[in-house]
C-alpha cells in the first residue's frame, strides 16, 4: 500500500538537496537524473502494485497502456531552474 500522509522527517531539507543536486545540469542531464532516481526509488520500493498507484497518482489518472503511448505522446518537463533567463 503506497503512503500518501506525510512521511518525511526533513522534507525542505530533502527538496533543498534535490534542487541542488540538478544545479548545472544541462535539461537533457537534469531529466536523465531525475528518471535515474525514480528507477532507484522503484527498486527500493519493489512493490509492482504500489509503484503502479504510485503511477497513478503522480499522472492524476489511470496508467496508460503503451496503446496510449504510443498515440499521445508524452513531453518532457524541464525544472524550472534550468530553464535560461
Amino acid at each position: 500500500m503506497l503512503n500518501t500522509q506525510p512521511n518525511l522527517q526533513a522534507f525542505d531539507d530533502f527538496y533543498e538537496a534535490l534542487i541542488a543536486a540538478h544545479q548545472g545540469l544541462a535539461t537533457d542531464e537534469s531529466q536523465a537524473m531525475n528518471a535515474r532516481l525514480v528507477l532507484l526509488l522503484a527498486n527500493h520500493v519493489g512493490d509492482h502494485a504500489t509503484l503502479l498507484h504510485a503511477l497513478q497518482l503522480a499522472r492524476g489518472s489511470a496508467v496508460p497502456t503503451s496503446a496510449h503511448l504510443a498515440r499521445d505522446a508524452i513531453t518532457p518537463v524541464a525544472p524550472s531552474h534550468t530553464v535560461a533567463a
